[in-house]
């Protein structure tokens, strides 16, 4: 039960990582001018890589709570505040490198897209 959980959990944070990484290299590529020089992003990217990163997270969510054995709820809010305490340790990894509404934004931004996603997931087995 525990190993289920925790390849629920996995499968989740993968699920969100993959598609964050896969995103903003695609970003990157299509639109390198919103990256600037010194590594401050523009205001354009920022909006969507927000955005983006939301449905990241929500997917994630959706992911973990599928995977889930039993309740699905549990291993999303577990990924909710994996999320979050990874996304604290990121915004003080990189203090001044970027905006700080910014890494804010995307504090909270992340662990309500786990959620959302998780919710989705409870309104189609009709839980919800």
């Amino acid at each position: 039960m525990i190993l289920h959980a925790f390849l629920a959990l996995l499968a989740g944070y993968a699920t969100m990582a993959a598609l964050v990484v896969g995103l903003t290299a695609l970003l990157t590529r299509l639109v390198p001018d919103w990256v600037g020089s010194k590594g401050k992003p523009q205001l354009g990217y920022i909006f969507v890589n927000l955005g983006y990163s939301f449905l990241a997270a929500a997917a994630g969510g959706y992911v973990a709570a599928w995977a889930a054995a039993g309740n699905p709820l549990p291993p999303v809010l577990v990924l909710a505040v994996i999320v979050l305490l990874l996304g604290g340790l990121s915004a003080v990894q990189s203090r001044g490198k970027q905006p700080i509404a910014y890494q804010l934004a995307l504090i909270a931004l992340s662990p309500f897209g786990v959620v959302a996603g998780g919710l989705v997931r409870l309104r189609v087995l009709g839980l919800l």
